[in-house]
């Protein structure tokens, strides 16, 4: 149990120090194009943030463990907006920019609607459902592509001193370098963390929606507080939306694609797959919770946050009791 706890606080210091690289970088970058911070934190942030989701459901998938690869998907949305999105509001609440966050929050709950679909008619997600997933990623990566070039055109970054611009190889350096600490942080949280937990006893099941969903969405939980602490707060809520996004597009893309599985069937209640009476409606109600108001207001409430984190821990606390 001692190599596992070691490991484990070597992880969290790879994750603190790579996302204060990563935040650095993806800040630089958007300065130097001119691109809002959510936007940037709604693609380059995210898809760095998401690769611990995609690694570990990918593997959990391919070694038979479907139950994993799916609760990891739903669990980290759940994570990363009634936790790591709720910080965020809880402690600075701020302005958002309504139109930057239309195309992932448009793109989300299409796709989540699809995963809701298919979960609750067929019950399997097959290598079928997977393409369209992944297809779904590709069309809003061109989308946002766009987006960017619309914006970059209508609004082109103000020149500064030379003295005043940092280099962009470096600012390429700290993305790709905090990334790396991070994924690799994540992983020794993750496959340490899931040792103790089942040498306490915790089911499979359980472990994927709550601790190794908390354990891959560090890297989000990572770049919030550093972005909080940085001042950029729409870095923050554009990596969560766009996070959530890629776990559901690209993580279970990715994942159902290499091997087809079907929805657990571990706990139930009141007679049903708790999945599809808890799981999928706590995530589609927290990500409408967080994102209309947003869209409707353009700011996110203190209120928002709090009510968000109560939740989550209501969630937690019913999946270890059902």
């Amino acid at each position: 149990m001692i190599v596992p706890v070691l490991l484990f606080a070597v992880g969290l210091v790879f994750l603190i120090k790579g996302g204060d690289w990563f935040v650095d970088g993806a800040t630089g970058i958007a300065r130097r194009f001119g691109l809002p911070e959510l936007l940037i934190g709604a693609t380059v942030v995210s898809i760095g943030t998401t690769l611990p989701e995609v690694m570990v459901s990918t593997t959990s998938a391919l070694s038979g463990h479907g139950e994993i690869a799916y609760g990891n998907a739903i669990g980290s949305v759940i994570c990363n907006t009634a936790l790591i999105a709720a910080i965020t509001a809880a402690v600075r609440p701020g302005k958002v920019d309504p139109k930057s966050l239309r195309l992932p929050v448009g793109f989300f709950f299409t796709a989540a609607a699809i995963y809701a679909g298919v979960a609750y008619t067929t019950r399997y997600f097959s290598r079928s459902t997977g393409l369209i997933l992944l297809g779904m990623f590709c069309a809003y990566m061109f989308a946002t592509v766009w987006q960017m070039k619309s914006h970059s055109s209508a609004h082109p970054p103000a020149s500064r001193p030379e003295a005043e611009e940092s280099s962009m190889l470096k600012d390429v350096v700290l993305l790709i370098a905090g990334a790396a600490l991070i994924a690799v942080g994540a992983d020794l949280l993750v496959d340490n963390g899931t040792l103790i937990a089942q040498a306490l006893g915790v089911p499979e099941s359980v472990i994927a929606l709550t601790f190794v969903a908390l354990g891959t969405s560090l890297p989000e939980l990572v770049t919030a507080i550093t972005s909080l602490v940085k001042g950029h707060g729409a870095l923050s809520l554009g990596n969560v939306i766009g996070a959530n996004l890629f776990n559901l597009v690209l993580v279970s893309g990715v994942s159902v694609t290499l091997a087809p599985f079907s929805i657990p069937q571990n706990s139930t209640i009141a007679g049903h797959n708790a999945s599809l009476v808890l799981d999928i409606p706590v995530m589609l109600a927290v990500m409408a919770f967080l994102t209309l108001p947003a869209l409707r207001r353009g700011k996110l409430s203190r209120f928002q946050g709090i009510a968000l984190l109560a939740v989550y821990a209501a969630f937690c606390a019913i999946q270890f009791t059902i």
